[in-house]
C-alpha cells in the first residue's frame, strides 16, 4: 500500500506523509513567521530600554543607545512587513467562526490542558485568531505613532499634542503586544506540546492535529484515498 496524499484547496499545508505526518506550516510561512518574532523581539528589547531608565541595560545588548535608537524604526518596518506577509498567508484562516464562540465558552478546559473536552477548532484556535487580530492592529497603531516619534521634529510647536498622544499610543499598545506575546509563547511552548515543533519543522502528527486541530484534520483528510 503507497502513502495517501492529500493537498487542502483552502490550506496551504495538509500534506499527509507516509508516517502519518501532515504538513502544518509551510516553509515560506515558517520562514515568515521567524523572521516577524526575531524583529518583534528586537523591537521590544529596545522599545522597553527607551521606555524605563531601569531597562536600558537591555540597549547594551542589542548595540548600545546611540545603535538601539537608529535601529528600531527599521525593525519596527521589519515587523510591519512580517505582519503584512502573514496577514496575506493566514487572512481566511484566521477569520472568527461559529466554532471559535463556541471554542471560547469552553476555554476553562484549555486553560486546565483538557483538550479532549474542547470543541473542535480548525487550523487555528480562537485564542491563535485573537493574537493575530490584536498583534495586527496593533502593528497598525505602533507604525502610525510610531512615524510621529520618528520624526517627532517635523511636528510643529504648536501641534505638540501630537508628540504626547503619540507617545501615549505608543507605550500603550507595545505594552498590549508585549502582554499577548509573552501569553502566545508561554502557550506554544508549555502548555500545548507539538506547537513550538510545529513552526520549527512545519509538520505535526496526525493524531496531534485530530487532537487539537479536529475540523482542520477533518478538511484535510476528506476525500483521502488510499492506493493498493
Amino acid at each position: 500500500m503507497t502513502a495517501s496524499r492529500v493537498i487542502s484547496p483552502r490550506e496551504p499545508g495538509g500534506t499527509i506523509h507516509r508516517q502519518g505526518i501532515i504538513t502544518r506550516y509551510t516553509l515560506s510561512e515558517r520562514v515568515n513567521h521567524w523572521f516577524g518574532a526575531l524583529t518583534y523581539v528586537y523591537c521590544l528589547m529596545t522599545g522597553l530600554a527607551f521606555w524605563s531608565p531601569y531597562m536600558f541595560w537591555l540597549a547594551a545588548l542589542v548595540g548600545g543607545g546611540p545603535t538601539a535608537r537608529s535601529w528600531h524604526p527599521w525593525f519596527g518596518l521589519a515587523f510591519t512587513a512580517s505582519m503584512v506577509v502573514m496577514y496575506i498567508h493566514w487572512d481566511r484562516d484566521m477569520q472568527i467562526t461559529a466554532a471559535d464562540l463556541r471554542w471560547k465558552d469552553a476555554i476553562q478546559h484549555y486553560i486546565r490542558n483538557e483538550d479532549e473536552q474542547l470543541p473542535p477548532e480548525g487550523r487555528f484556535n480562537y485564542g491563535q485568531k485573537l493574537f493575530f487580530w490584536l498583534m495586527l492592529f496593533g502593528i497598525i497603531l505602533l507604525l502610525i505613532s510610531g512615524i510621529g516619534l520618528w520624526f517627532v521634529e517635523s511636528i510643529p510647536g504648536s501641534l505638540r499634542w501630537l508628540r504626547y498622544l503619540a507617545v501615549a499610543i505608543h507605550v500603550a499598545t507595545a505594552l498590549a503586544t508585549i502582554g499577548a506575546f509573552i501569553i502566545h509563547v508561554y502557550m506554544g511552548t508549555a502548555m500545548v506540546r507539538g506547537g513550538f515543533t510545529s513552526i520549527i519543522r512545519g509538520e505535526v502528527s496526525a493524531n496531534w492535529a485530530k487532537t487539537h486541530h479536529r475540523l482542520w484534520y477533518e478538511q484535510i483528510t476528506k476525500g483521502t484515498t488510499s492506493e493498493k
